[in-house]
């Protein structure tokens, strides 16, 4: 097994997998010019809406985080379990298997196939063409 690397704290999507989910008050809001509410109703929307987007995602992420991920780790390891121990020797014995017939009917085709699309083309490519 290989030691795992620690958990950076400072990016937690290194791979933007959940950039889309990324809502700020300036992606929801937006006022026109020509219409503005008053400044202080405005600013402090922007304070509600930040600070209640944060706080619920913390308080759903501390009571339900865990559980999800224990979740998703089990069924990523059911996956991998399935992929290792069933579906990749299926796949390996399938391949097998086709690999001896795609031998059998090449040789098939070889054999009855050939000499037929040999004969045809033998046979057309004396016709003569001419135009007048």
């Amino acid at each position: 097994m290989t030691e795992q690397s620690p958990v950076d704290l400072a990016n937690r999507d290194p791979n933007d997998i959940n950039a889309h989910v990324g809502v700020n008050f300036e992606d929801v809001f937006g006022e026109p010019e020509s219409f503005h509410s008053i400044d202080c109703v405005w600013t402090n929307s922007y304070k509600c809406f930040t600070c209640t987007k944060n706080c619920c995602y913390k308080i759903l992420s501390l009571l339900c985080g865990i559980f999800i991920a224990f979740c998703w780790g089990c069924e990523f390891a059911m996956i991998a379990f399935q992929h290792i121990w069933h579906i990749g020797p299926c796949y390996k014995v399938c391949m097998i298997n086709l690999g001896c017939a795609q031998k059998f009917f090449g040789s098939v085709m070889q054999c009855c196939l050939a000499p037929v699309c040999e004969a045809m083309g033998m046979f057309f490519s004396n016709i003569k063409v001419e135009n007048k």
